[in-house]
């Protein structure tokens, strides 16, 4: 077993170079949760945004605090604000923060020329504890699960007279489609020498139309799951091990669904559990079988999943092989700063994903 404290602390980068680690120069207090790190994070997009608008240059901004993952953190002026306790004050700074964000690009004049899309990389961590974890809503378990919470992520596109206000839209999407329809945006074409698995949302975002499309669940290679419309697909459930969870690590405290939330990975190829997540967002309630309208569906996911399948081309997986060697002992820009660790003997093994 490796140990945290044998491990290099995280860096922090500022365009390539490292400016400092986590809890040194950065300081988190992990005590009483207190830190100006998205605050920093505010003001170097606002020096970036300043500095291209007077350059009257195009720009992409990725701005992407991580004060909602854990160590959860906020700024003094945040903290015990919320009635959600540490998370909800991380949200509030962060809310807060994407507000001055906007606010920066009216102020500038050019919010009519600039598309913002606020999003997540994945659902609410909730096997963190009470002053870390997230809420997912209605939707079951979290993070690192391919159940609705953790896959469903909140969504919001923003564009001053292009993109109609207030309106919601059903569009199934993923973050992959960003690269394709900012490129489209931006007057490019997609690379064609490889397959892009995003989609163009302009429709969705400018007309409000919905693009029939399929959603596919993945967890490491293994297809888990499938969305079609409100209808989802389980071909394999699985939360965590029940190494981790009798260690009291659980992806879905408090929504144990006996045979959906299960331990271990269990295979239901041969007859998928099906969900209609208008009627049953939880995932609770898998549709029966016997149904005409679960024969119906399969019918209609069935032929989808294999075409998926037989376009996939297998390659060799990069997360298969670790080595401590590889990690952030001596990153660029460390001599500056006398931070340069020494680096153990590069010493590969097979990894151990017990989730």
């Amino acid at each position: 077993m490796v140990w945290f404290s044998q491990l290099p602390n995280i860096p922090v980068y500022h365009n390539s170079e490292m400016v400092g680690r986590y809890y040194e120069e950065f300081v988190i207090n992990r005590k009483t949760g207190e830190s100006n790190l998205t605050h920093m994070y505010l003001q170097e997009g606002i020096d970036f945004i300043l500095n291209q608008a007077k350059a009257h240059q195009p720009f992409f901004l990725y701005w992407a605090a991580d004060a909602t993952h854990a160590p959860v953190y906020a700024s003094k002026r945040f903290l015990g604000k919320s009635q959600r306790g540490r998370y909800g004050d991380a949200v509030m700074e962060l809310d807060d923060s994407v507000g001055q964000i906007l606010a920066f690009l009216e102020s500038l004049g050019i919010s009519n020329n600039t598309f913002v899309f606020f999003t997540s990389d994945n659902g609410a961590a909730v096997m963190s504890g009470p002053d870390e974890s997230g809420s997912n809503g209605p939707f079951l378990c979290g993070k690192e699960t391919t159940f609705e919470g953790g896959m469903r992520e909140p969504a919001i596109a923003w564009w001053p007279g292009q993109i109609p206000a207030g309106v919601v839209n059903d569009q199934l999407g993923s973050v992959m489609d960003l690269f394709t329809t900012s490129l489209a945006l931006a007057g490019l074409v997609a690379p064609d020498d490889r397959v892009i698995d995003g989609l163009d949302l302009r429709p969705a975002l400018f007309n409000l139309s919905i693009i029939e499309r399929p959603i596919f669940y993945y967890r490491g290679n293994e297809m888990m799951a499938v969305r079609m419309g409100l209808y989802k697909a389980h071909y394999w459930t699985w939360s965590n091990s029940w190494e981790e969870f009798n260690q009291g690590i659980n992806f879905c405290p408090g929504e144990e669904v006996p045979g959906v939330t299960t331990h271990i990975q269990k295979e239901h190829t041969m007859q998928p559990l099906i969900f209609h997540l208008g009627r049953d967002p939880g995932e609770k309630y898998p549709i029966s079988v016997l149904t005409e309208e679960y024969q119906t569906v399969l019918k209609l996911i069935s032929p989808v999943v294999e075409q998926h399948k037989s376009t996939l081309v297998p390659s060799v997986p990069q997360l298969n092989m670790c080595d401590l060697a590889v990690m952030n002992w001596a990153p660029p820009g460390c001599e500056k700063l006398g931070k340069c660790l020494k680096p153990p003997k590069p010493n590969p093994w097979k990894c151990e994903w017990p989730h």
